[in-house]
């Protein structure tokens, strides 16, 4: 008999839901929310209401393209956090009223956890241990992973995150929200000819709001002498804001592979789909005897089919979680 997860992704403003049978991701949709755009940044309320909106649709959704009933599940697996707590709580309360229903077990899953999980949807998957680089619009860290439960945080950012840094600089740029695409767009027709700052944070942490404000003042100084200096130079302006983000991440998990001996290497997460990143890495896999693993797209930005593929590791020790629970905003990886 199969097993059959429906994984329920909520954590910010992606309403996602996907199927899993056995090992194989059978649907995986994603509603992403536009009213955000003009905004500048998601708004928590509105999240929240938007869920609302479209979980429903979203799931019915996954169980259709899936061909399948939803009396045929074995698990809902759900995030619990990290994430906005109003978007936390819609996908938690429906897979807890939806297992009630149906008689089935819910798996609670940590968000970042199921990024670097993520890895696993897909051949060829990583051996353990490896290092993962989870760079997205709230979180920068670097993990290891000695197993799909094991995992412990070995850097990870003292202020802003990348993608902050990367939201924040297109903001200056007058660049829609999120910025990150287009300055990824951008810099792959430009030079990276401006200098700007990489700030220090001791061990294996990061910091990026010193880049920020360097950003700005670099901007402000340069527009004083030439109105037309962004319009003129916004290609070279990201191709350098994005090498030196790309420098910051990779230099510190070059010194986190140097420490652990460890040198299978991935990345995960939302600033995963950048392709300065993902092409330094793969020019760096000969430079360092890494083996590298990076996920598809798909499975970059917020999706459910990695919270389904994190609850089938679960499912298997029988890790379910009380229906008492809520979500949790400030979740964290903890190695057991």
């Amino acid at each position: 008999m199969s097993t059959i997860i429906l994984g329920i992704e909520s954590s910010c403003d992606d309403t996602g839901a996907s199927i899993l049978i056995d090992d194989k991701i059978a649907s995986n949709v994603v509603s992403s929310q536009i009213v955000h755009k003009n905004l500048g940044g998601v708004v928590p309320e509105l999240a929240s209401r938007k869920h609302i909106e479209n979980i429903i649709y979203v799931v019915n959704q996954a169980i259709d393209q899936a061909q399948i009933k939803k009396s045929d599940l074995s698990a809902i697996a759900f995030t619990r956090g990290p994430g906005l707590m109003g978007s936390l709580l819609v996908g938690v309360s429906f897979a807890k009223s939806m297992a009630a229903a149906l008689s089935i077990p819910i798996i609670e899953v940590n968000h970042m956890e199921a990024h670097i999980l993520a890895l696993f949807i897909d051949e060829p998957r990583p051996s353990f241990p490896f290092l993962c680089l989870t760079v997205s619009g709230g979180h920068t860290q670097i993990v290891q992973v000695n197993g799909p439960l094991e995992m412990e945080v070995l850097g990870k950012t003292i202020d802003d995150a990348a993608g902050e840094a990367f939201d924040k600089a297109g903001k200056y740029l007058g660049l829609p929200y999120p910025a990150g695409p287009h300055i990824d767009r951008l810099a792959q027709t430009g030079q990276a000819k401006y200098t700007f700052p990489k700030p220090q944070a001791g061990g294996l942490n990061f910091s990026f709001s010193g880049l920020k404000t360097a950003v700005l003042y670099f901007l402000q100084r340069e527009m004083k002498n030439n109105n037309e200096f962004i319009s003129e130079n916004l290609a070279d302006i990201c191709a350098s804001l994005q090498s030196t983000i790309v420098d910051i991440l990779t230099e510190k998990l070059v010194e986190a592979s140097a420490i652990t001996g460890i040198r299978s290497v991935a990345i995960a997460g939302g600033v995963s789909a950048n392709s300065g990143l993902r092409t330094r890495l793969n020019d760096m896999a000969e430079k360092e005897g890494w083996k590298v693993y990076i996920p598809k797209l798909a499975y970059c930005v917020d999706n459910a089919a990695m919270i389904a593929k994190a609850g089938q590791f679960k499912y298997e020790k029988k890790l379910f979680s009380n229906f008492d629970l809520t979500a949790d905003p400030r979740l964290k990886i903890v190695s057991p």
